[in-house]
């Protein structure tokens, strides 16, 4: 009964429209009512969700990547991607790809990079004849790659939600490869969809201009640098990582580039509060509804559960691919790392997955969840870029997906593709 009450409350007012994060907490507090618990467990589980030093690390990255989206850094990043895969077929399509790899190096968000190099690629890629479907879907995709290179503060999200035993630097580094990979299937898909509709190629501007324009991108590309190299080498935490990355971009947009006018510099410190504030109710609230979960046994639940239909490790992975796609259709991202991470993650690790092997996989797949619609809220950035409807985007999106979805399957069954390069590094 008291599983009926937590999940069936939750489902209730998620339906009618209320925020994510109320829906969270008034489901947490109904079950603890009806437990007999005291209420004051709802509000000590939320503080302690949030009162924790990691989390510190999410408002300072999430800062320095407006701070970077406002200070013409993307505008740089995708002129040198267009230098560089711009003359491949499609273009302007690859270098949509290759931008939000170098921005999401930058800002570590999905949104902000649907954002930011959606709002400068969209409107170039119609003005130069390509349909503005192709022009959305490659950038609401190509988004998700943010998720997976550092600085991805959905990693950090992750490594709290695990019980904080797993290191940053070590999920930082395990996102790489797989954000490469996605990089590069993403691209090919591009490639064939502009040879079935005839988009043009770019020319080639010499090595001369490219020089320039990595020249003048370098100081942007320094931060990912600063970030992944710091973390990695012990130098820094990932907290203190994101000061730096902060008084970095401050320095760079303000006195470097000078692109940061005054009134942009507030508007992006609003911006980072606002933000943050939602972020960090959002994981307090998960983070009640996940100790009940905890309380109620449902990871042993489930472990026997699954352990009852197969014990074959690749059906198991499936399963949970499977489930955790269709949770990401209906919520976002961060509330669910905290809530499916106690539950699954015991699940891998029963089955022999190591633990920041299945975070990689845990990302990606929610990952693709934030470009699907009903709740796909990068699907709706794009598409606001793109002045077009959700249907217009999904009657086409379909190479994309299949491209992002066996990405998804490389990364699930070949686990060197996430560990190969932390070992490395150890």
């Amino acid at each position: 009964m008291e599983l009926w009450i937590l999940f069936g409350t939750f489902v209730f007012l998620l339906l009618i429209g209320t925020p994510v994060a109320f829906c969270l907490g008034v489901s947490s507090f109904a079950t603890v009512l009806y437990l007999g618990l005291p209420p004051v467990v709802v509000f000590q589980r939320l503080n302690s969700g949030v009162s924790v030093y990691a989390l510190m690390a999410i408002p300072f990255f999430i800062y320095s990547g407006d701070l970077m989206v406002r200070g013409d850094i993307a505008r740089r990043l995708v002129a040198l991607a267009g230098a560089m895969v711009g003359h491949l077929r499609g273009g302007l399509g690859q270098v949509n790809v290759l931008a939000s790899v170098m921005f999401g190096g930058v800002s570590g968000s999905a949104a902000a990079d649907a954002s930011a190099v959606g709002g400068l690629m969209v409107p170039q890629m119609k003005a130069r004849g390509y349909d503005v479907d192709y022009a959305v879907n490659l950038t609401v995709v190509g988004s998700i790659i943010a998720l997976l290179i550092p600085p991805s503060h959905n990693m950090i999200i992750y490594s709290i939600s695990a019980g904080g035993r797993l290191s940053i630097a070590d999920l930082f580094t395990a996102g790489v490869i797989p954000g490469l990979l996605l990089a590069l299937s993403l691209m090919t898909a591009a490639w064939f969809v502009a040879r079935r509709r005839g988009y043009p190629t770019e020319p080639f501007p010499g090595l001369a201009a490219l020089g320039r324009l990595f020249l003048s991108a370098v100081p942007g590309l320094i931060l990912v640098a600063i970030i992944f190299g710091g973390v990695r080498s012990g130098f820094f935490t990932a907290s203190e990582s994101a000061n730096v990355a902060v008084v970095y971009a401050l320095l760079v947009t303000a006195l470097v580039y000078r692109t940061l006018p005054w009134h942009e510099f507030t508007d992006a410190t609003i911006a980072a509060v606002r933000t943050t504030s939602m972020v960090l109710l959002v994981i307090g609230t998960a983070a009640c509804f996940g100790w009940l979960l905890a309380y109620l046994r449902v990871p042993t639940a489930m472990v026997n559960g699954l352990q009852s239909i197969s014990d074959n490790p690749i059906v198991i992975l499936l399963l949970i691919n499977a489930t955790l796609l269709i949770l990401g259709t209906f919520m976002d991202m961060s509330p669910l790392i905290i809530i499916t991470t106690p539950i699954f993650l015991p699940v891998a690790q029963a089955f022999g997955v190591d633990p920041v092997h299945f975070g990689v996989i845990l990302i990606l797949n929610l990952g693709i969840g934030l470009c699907t619609p009903p709740v796909g809220a990068v699907l709706f950035v794009g598409c606001a870029v793109g002045r077009i409807s959700i249907w217009q985007a999904m009657r086409t999106i379909w190479p994309f997906y299949f491209a992002a979805f066996a990405t998804l399957m490389l990364v699930t069954y070949i686990p060197a593709l996430s560990l190969w390069l932390p070992a490395l590094f150890k």
